[in-house]
């Protein structure tokens, strides 16, 4: 991998360069660790014209949270006294002669930015904006591969949890049941927090879960995902508990599943953020329910779980071929319930299969 990491920053070396700043500062860390390969939490990292140095808080402890630092880096481990990573590494770059330096503005604060200053007042600091998050937006296989795994982690889970007695324990203990799940099949960790929402509840997106507890003849929306070697997948289910679905459940599940559908099989390579949101939205809008809508269809997944790009109405910008995606469409009725459905897929070219879809749970509505 060191291959991989160094041709990455090769690549941001020389767009920095390009616009007059032999060096860079990234701090973000999830661009941190997509450039060096992992870090220990607060790490930055220095590319130099001649030498990159990833600058720690802390040594690394091999943790496989935070990665494994790419062996060809210079590591800089601060003391305790040495204070902020990235001011330490303005004055390295001031030292080594460095005139303009590139920096992620977005992520650092004015503090920050000032601190830096004072050390080396005579860098210019130029803004690197989002060159890094571009770079990382179309997946090589072996990230590809991570994400793959993820999400078989994240079935196994899920599926595991279908086979349990649901019926009176709380949405709470649910998620902390899923997220337990996901460590013993080698996550680690969750991606992001994981929801369950039953009954009235069901198809609220980011529902935070409560201690309502699970009723005969509810609707149950899990919405989960692992992180694996840092790759962060998704996936949304609806179920409905104990007893065969009503009308109104069953309509309002096709519905979505419609809608989910249609946002699948719009993934191409060329085809625009904004009409991948569209195939899915009208559906939904047509039906009666536009106005409570989620503002995007779906977004990019990878090293963080909501990254670039965003399928949204008035998004800009069209796939890549291998930009893994989420496509998840909810319908929330107040006091009712409702339903999400929500899968990772990755963008493919039809002469390869057309999208690949990652996160394989069943889609059909089971009564559990």
């Amino acid at each position: 991998m060191s291959e991989v990491y160094g041709f990455r920053r090769g690549r941001l070396r020389d767009r920095c360069a390009a616009t007059g700043s032999p060096g860079a500062l990234v701090s973000h860390p999830a661009n941190v660790r997509y450039l060096a390969g992992g870090a220990p939490r607060g790490a930055v990292l220095l590319l130099g014209p001649s030498e990159d140095v990833l600058l720690c808080p802390r040594k690394p402890t091999g943790d496989p949270a935070d990665g494994r630092p790419d062996e060809q880096l210079r590591l800089t481990v601060l003391s305790t006294s040495a204070g902020d990573p990235a001011v330490a590494a303005a004055e390295l770059a001031r030292t080594a002669g460095v005139e303009s330096l590139a920096v992620e503005e977005h992520h650092l604060t004015i503090a920050r930015h000032r601190a830096m200053g004072s050390v080396a007042p005579r860098l210019r600091l130029a803004d690197l904006g989002l060159a890094v998050e571009q770079q990382r937006l179309v997946k090589d296989e072996e990230e590809i591969a991570c994400l793959r795994i993820a999400a078989e982690i994240t079935d196994q889970a899920l599926g595991e949890l279908l086979e349990s007695i649901l019926v009176g324990r709380t949405e709470r203990h649910l998620a902390l049941e899923l997220e337990r799940r996901l460590v013993d099949h080698g996550a680690d960790g969750p991606a992001f927090a994981t929801s369950v929402a039953t009954g009235p509840n069901s198809g609220l997106g980011g529902h935070r879960p409560s201690d309502r507890r699970v009723e005969e003849g509810d609707f149950l929306s899990v919405c989960v995902g692992a992180n694996y070697r840092g790759y962060r997948c998704e996936i949304g289910r609806t179920f409905v508990i104990g007893t065969t679905p009503a009308d109104w459940q069953i309509e309002l599940y096709d519905l979505v599943f419609a809608a989910q559908r249609a946002g699948r099989e719009s993934l191409v390579p060329g085809a625009a953020y904004r009409d991948v949101d569209r195939a899915t939205r009208q559906i939904l809008d047509s039906a009666g329910h536009g106005e409570g809508l989620a503002p995007l269809t779906g977004h990019g997944v990878g090293l963080e779980i909501d990254e670039d790009p965003q399928l949204a109405p008035a998004a800009m910008g069209k796939l890549d071929a291998c930009v893994p995606v989420t496509v998840e469409p909810g319908v929330h009725l107040p006091g009712r319930g409702g339903v999400r459905i929500d899968d990772t897929l990755v963008v493919r070219q039809e002469a390869d299969g057309g999208p690949e879809l990652l996160t394989i749970t069943t889609k059909e509505l089971l009564a559990l």
